[in-house]
């Protein structure tokens, strides 16, 4: 007896191991750092004796669904059942394991088919007894009993005719009570079965999935493993499918959701995967290759049954998905980049010609070229929100064609957003929404034309006597007016606290800051100041601002800090609140921070009395900005200049200033 443990050379690496005399063929596990955990899952068998269920390989190997005549067999059964639900003797297919015995007692799985299937559509077109019997041949499945009944609860329940007549339709949710009541106490009646709900497995495809997820999950007293494969639009909207996550997550010990990714309907899969991901209840989504068919179907049954009815380690969940979905930054129907589960990236990009090929975000990753041209990479997990980045082409930095553009870094750029369960503030909701506008002016400080964004909250072109507050607000060094609609989502993030009422309805003015002046000098400062002081009647003879003190605020991130700093604080009789996010007076340049300090040394009574909130925010220590926030913060309380501070992890990045428009706009105006 030995154990052999190797790294394989794949493209996407895997560690794999073989125990002579219990598995005949190696098992392999996802992602070579995962080695800590196979060696304590490792020991574990040794000690207990017990195999706990793995991420193996990402998806069934050739061959699976492929007869072999060197292996034993189960055995395949048409059985007959009374319906006091339909009224009728109902038939189902019963597959018993190579081995059965009475003798023995078997947890079962219950494999629903589709809406225009039958008991023998799984049978027919995905032979679930060769996959079951190439896994048992493997060592790879508990013994188990497989019960394929017909999802179609009526008399007349053949897939003839109209199959989407309201009637057959309407079978398919009837079929619960006969499951319920007539099929399983049939079952557990004529066969050596497990009669409680951790020895219960209910999955489908399709029509099917729906129904497996509808009443494996209304029904948690009666199942525990429960597994929707491409499920189809009678799936519940998820408020309904789980009205209790906490229950739900106590109760279940395997929730499976899986999807092709080029199947149409997706869209059930990932809403339910979404609201379960948000309710925080363990489950696998497993996307693949694949559109709505039994090649997905048989491949789904392969990885799900390889689970069940056994130890599941929920901590792994995520490394089981073969694919992740397409970053909703992608220009349409690209399909790179994709996040997946994890927050890893799959990069690709066509390039038939290049020597060397590298994804800079952040830090840069290698690209590996395959036969085609094409290259491809996956990044390490990346922190939630927007992010930068840049394809690099035999050192060339250019735009990911597969992406949007964004005006970041100086220059026009790719991004990409990483979605994560601490972004609804900032998700499209069904809330009334504002407008982002763009207006033009001529500017006499700059003697030249420049534009606005402007932000009109919901009812702006209604309430036509309201004034409203103002928030002027300022984009960081290398980008320009842009910034903050589309990196920052302002009018997501406003829409979605007006409607709460966490926020008082405003207008945001999002200006470019970009001068003729070069750089943080005074010189530059001074420029932005009176361009600030350019737009601000501009925007109160053409909107309708409140031009009262305490109804204007002025707030930026990094560079746009800066000018805060400098423009709010030498003119507070303007506004009535400051917001400096990422920034901070650099430390040891006196020339530039010693006048400023001066200047409040002299004015700190005033400052104090006209601003009501001198509202401060960084992203954490690993923030640039950090250091210098930090002892302009000490040269504040030196000088009896009042503020507020708070930090959000992140650094100096879109996510943290995102959070940070949230925070400071629930501030405003109260």
């Amino acid at each position: 007896m030995f154990l052999f443990i190797s790294v394989t050379g794949r493209t996407r690496g895997y560690v794999s191991f073989e125990y002579a005399g219990l598995f005949p063929r190696p098992i392999e596990f996802y992602k070579p750092e995962c080695m800590k955990s196979i060696f304590v899952s490792v020991a574990l068998l040794f000690v207990t004796g017990v195999l706990v269920a793995q991420p193996g390989s990402k998806q069934a190997p050739e061959g699976f669904d492929s007869p072999k005549s060197d292996v034993q067999h189960g055995k395949i059964d048409t059985v007959s059942y009374t319906s006091k639900t339909v009224g009728s003797v109902r038939k189902a297919l019963v597959y018993t394991p190579p081995g059965y015995s009475k003798s023995k007692k078997y947890p079962v799985l219950y494999l629903l088919h589709g809406i225009g299937g039958d008991e023998k559509e799984w049978f027919n077109n995905g032979t679930p007894h060769v996959i079951l019997d190439n896994l048992y041949s493997e060592r790879k499945l508990e013994p188990m009993i497989v019960v394929l009944p017909n999802g179609r609860a009526m008399k007349d329940d053949a897939a003839t005719g109209n199959i989407m007549a309201p009637e057959k339709v309407a079978a398919f949710a009837t079929f619960e009570k006969d499951l319920l009541n007539d099929l399983i106490p049939y079952i557990e009646k004529q066969y050596p079965v497990k009669k409680d709900r951790q020895n219960r497995a209910l999955a489908g495809l399709s029509m099917g999935g729906g129904q497996s997820l509808n009443f494996g999950l209304g029904n948690l007293d009666t199942f525990a493993w429960v597994g929707g494969f491409s499920s189809a639009p009678n799936t519940k909207v998820p408020e309904q499918l789980v009205p209790s996550p906490a229950e739900a997550a106590k109760k279940l010990r395997l929730l499976w959701i899986s999807c092709g990714d080029n199947d149409n309907l997706m869209s059930f899969s990932r809403r339910t995967h979404e609201y379960l991901k948000k309710g925080k209840v363990p489950h696998i989504f497993y996307v693949e290759p694949g559109n709505h068919d039994f090649k997905v179907w048989k491949n789904d049954l392969y990885m799900f049954s390889q689970l069940l009815f056994k130890p599941v380690d929920q901590k792994i969940f995520s490394e089981y998905t073969y694919l992740g979905f397409p970053a909703s930054t992608n220009i349409r129907s690209a399909k790179y980049p994709q996040v997946l589960p994890d927050h890893r990236v799959v990069f690709q990009l066509k390039a038939p010609e290049a020597t060397k090929v590298q994804v800079d975000l952040n830090r840069k990753y290698d690209m590996h070229k395959r036969q085609d041209g094409t290259w491809e990479a996956i990044t390490d997990s990346i922190g939630e929100g927007f992010h930068y980045y840049s394809m690099l082409i035999d050192g060339v930095p250019v735009a990911d064609p597969a992406s949007e553009s964004f005006y970041g870094m100086g220059r026009m750029a790719s991004g990409i957003e990483i979605p994560f369960e601490g972004g609804d503030y900032y998700a499209e909701k069904d809330v009334p929404h504002g407008e982002v506008r763009m207006k033009r002016y001529f500017s006499r400080a700059s003697n030249s034309w420049k534009r606005f964004f402007i932000y009109t909250p919901p009812g702006y072109d209604k309430s036509l006597a309201e004034k409203y507050p103002v928030l002027y607000l300022l984009h960081g060094g290398g980008e320009d007016e842009r910034g903050w609609s589309t990196q920052g989502k302002t009018d997501l993030i406003m829409d979605n606290l007006i409607a709460t009422q966490k926020a008082k309805s405003m207008l945001v003015v999002m200006m470019d800051g970009n001068v003729g002046a070069a750089g943080f000098g005074e010189q530059a400062l001074r420029a932005f100041e009176a361009e600030l002081k350019a737009v601000i009647p501009f925007v109160e003879a053409n909107y309708r601002a409140d031009s009262n003190r305490e109804a204007r605020a002025l707030a930026g991130l990094s560079m746009g800090g800066l000018q805060t700093l400098h423009s709010g604080i030498r003119n507070s009789e303007m506004f009535g609140y400051l917001g400096v996010f990422s920034s901070g007076w650099f430390a040891g340049q006196n020339e530039l921070s010693g006048p400023q300090y001066a200047f409040i040394k002299d004015n700190y009574s005033k400052i104090n009395s006209n601003v009501k909130s001198l509202w401060i925010a960084m992203g954490g220590k690993e923030d640039i900005a950090y250091e210098n926030c930090k002892a302009m913060m000490s040269k504040f309380d030196e000088l009896n200049l009042k503020y507020t501070y708070t930090e959000y992890p992140g650094g100096h990045t879109w996510p943290v200033w995102r959070n940070n428009l949230y925070n400071f706009s629930q501030v405003l105006f109260k």
